[in-house]
C-alpha cells in the first residue's frame, strides 16, 4: 500500500496489513469455490486477494474511486468490484447473477457506518449465512448486550432475532495503516436455523422495537403511545413491569408478546 495514498477520514480508512490476521479472517469463514463472498470495504484488497484464493465469487462494495487502480488487479483475477456506497445498491439483484452454495458478508466497518450496514443487511433479507464483521471493540459489546444493560438496544434485539453471534479474536489498532485510535474485534454473525422467537407479524415486531427504544430515555408509554396501551400494559403486567418501564428492561421474548397481543 501507498503511504502517499490520501487516506479519507470520512470513509474510516485504515487498512489491514496484518498477514497473521488476514488469514484468521478468511479461515473464519470457512469459504470453499462453490460459495459467494460479498466484501463491504476492500480498501486495498489484502483481504480481497485472499479470498480469491478461496473462491472466485467474491464481490467488492467500494465507495472510493481513488482506489480504482489499486484494486484493478483484483478485477482482471475474477473479483467483481462494484463502486458506489453499499447502502444505496441494491445487493439482492446482484447476486441474483450468481449460483452459489453459501454467502458470506466480510467487512472492517468504522465505527459510523456499523449500524446502518447491519440494519441494511437485515431490511433486505439479504440470504447471508454467515458475516464476519471486525468492528470497534466497543460496538461488539453492544453486539452480545443482555437485556437490562447500557448497551442492549433495538439493534441488539434484531441481531439476536436472525442470528448467532460469537466474538472471534481481537485485533491490535496496531495492525492497521495508519494506526487509529482504538482497537477492533472480528465477531461473527452466524444465521440462525429459525428465528430467535416466532412472531405473528414480523413487520410490526420490528416497527415496535424500533419505537420502543426511540427515546432512550422515555418510558414505554412515551415510546409507543400511539399503540393499544391496555394491551401493552397488560402483557408488561404478567412480567411485574408497567408503562414506566424502559425498553432496555423488556426482553426479545416479552417484545414478541407484546407484537402477537397487538397483531
Amino acid at each position: 500500500m501507498d503511504k502517499n495514498f490520501n487516506f479519507k477520514k470520512k470513509y474510516g480508512q485504515n487498512f489491514l496489513k496484518d498477514e497473521n490476521i488476514l488469514n484468521k479472517i478468511v479461515n473464519s469463514c470457512e469459504v470453499n469455490d462453490k460459495d459467494l463472498v460479498i466484501e463491504i470495504g476492500p480498501g486495498a484488497g489484502a483481504l480481497t486477494e485472499k479470498l480469491l484464493e478461496k473462491t472466485k465469487k467474491v464481490i467488492c462494495f467500494e465507495i472510493d474511486t481513488d482506489l480504482k487502480d489499486l484494486l484493478k488487479p483484483l478485477e482482471i483475477n475474477g473479483a467483481n468490484i462494484i463502486y458506489g456506497d453499499f447502502l444505496e445498491q441494491d445487493v439482492n439483484k446482484v447476486i441474483k447473477e450468481y449460483k452459489y452454495n453459501n454467502l458470506f458478508i466480510i467487512a472492517n466497518l468504522p465505527y459510523y457506518i456499523t449500524t446502518p450496514i447491519i440494519n441494511k443487511i437485515i431490511d433486505d433479507k439479504l440470504p447471508v449465512n454467515k458475516c464476519v464483521f471486525m468492528i470497534q471493540k466497543e460496538v461488539a459489546d453492544r453486539f452480545k448486550a443482555s437485556v437490562g444493560t447500557k448497551q442492549y438496544n433495538s439493534l441488539s434485539i434484531f441481531i439476536d432475532y436472525y442470528f448467532e453471534v460469537n466474538k472471534l479474536f481481537d485485533v491490535s489498532r496496531n495492525s492497521f495503516f495508519p494506526v487509529p485510535n482504538v482497537d477492533s474485534t472480528v465477531i461473527s454473525l452466524e444465521k440462525r436455523s429459525h428465528n430467535k422467537v416466532n412472531v405473528k407479524n414480523e413487520d410490526l415486531f420490528f416497527k415496535l422495537v424500533r419505537d420502543a427504544f426511540k427515546f432512550k430515555r422515555k418510558t414505554i408509554k412515551n415510546n409507543l403511545k400511539n399503540y393499544n396501551l391496555n394491551i401493552v400494559e397488560a402483557v408488561l403486567k404478567k412480567y411485574n413491569m408497567s408503562l414506566q418501564t424502559r425498553a432496555e428492561a423488556i426482553s426479545i421474548e416479552i417484545f414478541k408478546e407484546l407484537v402477537d397481543a397487538l397483531s
